[in-house]
């Protein structure tokens, strides 16, 4: 994965040959498809030609992306309506201004041209990978820092440094400049696993003028520490202890190539139809996902993306307490996807979606394999033995696989959408890389840390939550993109003395509610009660059950809410995570439940889905957007470092009186051939058929 080097904050950037406002005429394109490089280079002229009107000398690409249609719009379009305007939206910095500037770009023409110019005041945009490197590349030439780390800890040589800027807190939109917060560790070697050697000084530095602004020390300022320096090695390159034998190969192959075809941006693939999208914030977009059922594509999902992540650590000693990731307003998931690698990321006979991504310098890039296709053998789709007759009749299910994979500093996550041939949908985050680490003295290594685990010789590691809320807009057998659905509760209750007949107490039912309004939907999971959702199409009735056609939000795995208190500043920041569901009403601007710009440095201004709700909107009988959250609360283990082992989360989707039948039915019997019997276990000898000859009575 690899992005340009980018022009620094400073404004003696060095000045680079960029292509024109010009576009090829005849173009064609869906309205959902990404960017192209042409257009993000001609956005990208545009927006020069309008700074450069204005005395801005030097512009900063933050990011460059398509913007999307109105849904109305683009479903107009698919019925045989007028193509939705073709425009990129633009947010750029001028350095050393401490502003945003918003451009809305018209790329319908043959010329870029600029639609709307905005000044936004007091926000700041995200740390995209292009900033990330170059921070690190200005604090480790900023005088003052060389001299801190030389006389701190003995470092005279800064290729002994690395540097992680994270947003910071309440500090990050401070009016004095672009602050970043920088933890700090010390590499011993190229494969080297800095985040086992912690240094025990978070850097706040002002990138807008190349200024330190505060080390924030832990301990005494005026005393030298020592570094935990003992290896924690994962690299192949150095790696201490010798690989496992006993592995033999394994193979994924399909001779007649997949099942799957690929036009484009679309997809379809065992009745299932789709489009695939991606864009610098959200990463993989699923759009207009529909399944094909009596000779006809029945809505499903209109859009499905991931909209926000947040990582609150529960760390309260000075300076680690502003730690608290926003890993897709702070980086960037688009930005931070990997190129994937065949056989070692995904297994099989894949296809690779390339996304259209912009540096720093507003060039475009293109970051080849970012999402990857594939079907998987998914096991048992159902089986039934019949001991009377001795027929068996079992089925193999297959799941389509798109996924992705981000590297957040420390971290990495892979997303997964699964489709499934029984109709049925899960989303899985997959969390692994290195925990993020802090020093710990003498004498809490003795008695142990108090908000983490000692992973290494004076290495602590924070206790933290993960929050991933996904946005889901649903559709649901309606061709107009879901406008007359609502979302029920679902609980398990066991029935009462007044709930009707129930002489032996085995009775238990279904109680449902409809969730009328934005602020009694928003909601958290209970397993005590069997809690899920349903979202519903009255309009819609399955002509077997007498019942509206859904389909169920089953939560898989279990979560606390964010258990940071009220009035904090990571509960204020994250308000998203504080429930596991919301429902909004569909509106084209409300697309990123923490705000668009969540770094103000007063938490309650930063919008998103808390300023929404309170509007307290209906949202029964509504085009609803559905919001939930995925949540890991997370206790280190010793077994986490130095590399940590997978960890799983997600939900299902299931169709819920949607279908007449098992969809799966239809799956044809087959015995896979090349499946052979390692050895013999036990007499092979045919034993008699169990429907054989008569018993004696009992």
């Amino acid at each position: 994965m690899s992005i340009p080097q980018a022009p620094t904050f400073d404004t003696n950037a060095v000045k680079t040959r960029f292509p024109g406002r010009e576009l090829t005429p005849g173009r064609n394109h869906h309205p959902l498809d990404q960017l192209t490089a042409e257009e993000i280079g001609a956005a990208a002229a545009a927006c020069r030609e309008r700074a450069a009107s204005l005395g801005l000398p030097v512009l900063r690409f933050n990011s460059i992306s398509a913007k999307e249609p109105h849904k109305y719009k683009v479903l107009a379009y698919l019925k045989g309506g007028a193509k939705p305007a073709r425009q990129a939206l633009c947010v750029v910095q001028a350095p050393p201004r401490n502003s945003v500037f918003e451009a809305l770009v018209d790329l319908d023409g043959t010329r870029a041209s600029i639609l709307s110019w905005q000044e936004l005041e007091g926000v700041q945009p995200a740390v995209t990978l292009d900033d990330v490197i170059d921070v690190e590349k200005m604090v480790k030439a900023n005088k003052e820092f060389q001299d801190f780390v030389a006389r701190r800890y003995g470092i005279t040589d800064l290729e002994e440094v690395a540097v992680d800027p994270w947003y910071s807190g309440q500090r990050y939109g401070a009016t004095e400049g672009r602050i970043i917060q920088c933890f700090l560790y010390q590499r011993t070697g190229k494969y080297d696993n800095f985040y086992a050697h912690p240094l025990d000084t978070v850097l706040m530095y002002n990138a807008s003028v190349d200024r330190v602004s505060k080390f924030c020390v832990y301990g005494d300022e005026n005393t030298k520490q020592d570094v935990p320096l003992a290896a924690a090695d994962f690299s192949r390159h150095v790696l201490a202890r010798p690989f496992r034998g006993g592995m033999r190969p394994l193979h994924v192959v399909q001779p007649e190539g997949p099942s799957f075809t690929v036009k484009g941006s679309a997809v379809e693939w065992q009745n299932w139809s789709f489009q695939v999208g991606f864009s610098w914030r959200e990463g993989l977009v699923l759009h207009g996902l529909g399944y094909k059922d009596g000779g006809r594509v029945r809505p499903v999902i209109y859009r499905a993306a991931l909209a926000e992540i947040i990582v609150p650590y529960a760390e309260p000693r000075p300076p680690y307490e502003t730690k608290c990731a926003y890993d897709i307003m702070d980086y960037g998931l688009g930005f931070c996807a990997n190129s994937l690698e065949l056989g070692c990321d995904c297994l099989g006979h894949i296809h690779y979606f390339d996304a259209s991504l912009n540096d720093a310098l507003g060039r475009a890039v293109t970051l080849r394999k970012a999402v990857c296709m594939h079907e998987e053998d998914a096991g048992m789709a159902w089986k039934h033995y019949d001991y009377r007759t001795d027929e068996v009749e079992v089925r193999r299910m297959r799941r389509l696989v798109l996924s992705f994979i981000a590297t957040i500093a420390n971290y990495e996550y892979g997303f997964y959408w699964h489709l499934y041939q029984d109709g049925s949908i899960q989303f899985e985050v997959k969390l692994t890389g290195i925990v993020s680490t802090s020093p710990l003295h003498a004498e809490e290594v003795l008695r142990g840390p108090d908000y983490g685990t000692l992973v290494a010789p004076g290495v602590n590691a924070a206790h933290h939550q993960h929050f991933f809320i996904t946005r889901l807009d649903m559709a649901v057998d309606d061709e107009d993109g879901g406008r007359g659905l609502s979302v029920v509760e679902m609980e398990a209750v066991p029935m009462g003395p007044g709930d009707g007949p129930n002489p032996f107490k085995h009775g238990f039912k279904a109680v449902e509610r409809v969730l009328e309004t934005e602020l009694a939907a928003q909601r958290d999971c209970d397993a005590a009660r069997s809690r899920a959702w349903k979202i519903m199409n009255p309009r819609v009735i399955n002509p077997l059950s007498g019942k509206p056609v859904s389909w169920k939000l089953m939560p898989t795995t279990a979560s606390p809410p964010m258990l940071a208190g009220v009035g904090s500043d990571h509960y204020e920041r994250g308000f998203f995570a504080t429930k596991h569901l919301w429902v909004t009403p569909y509106a084209e601007d409300e697309m990123n439940p923490a705000g668009e710009y969540p770094h103000d440095p007063r938490p309650q201004a930063n919008g998103g889905i808390r300023a929404w709700t309170k509007a307290d909107r209906p949202v029964a009988d509504a085009d609803v957007v559905v919001w939930f959250n995925v949540g890991l609360t997370h206790f280190v283990r010793t077994e986490d470092f130095p590399v940590m082992p997978v960890e799983q989360i997600g939900f299902h989707l299931k169709p819920y009186h949607f279908f007449d039948v098992n969809p799966a039915i239809d799956i044809p019997p087959e015995r896979d051939p090349r499946s052979v019997q390692a050895k013999p276990c036990c007499d092979e000898t045919p034993l008699p058929s169990r429907a054989g000859p008569a018993l004696p009575r009992m």
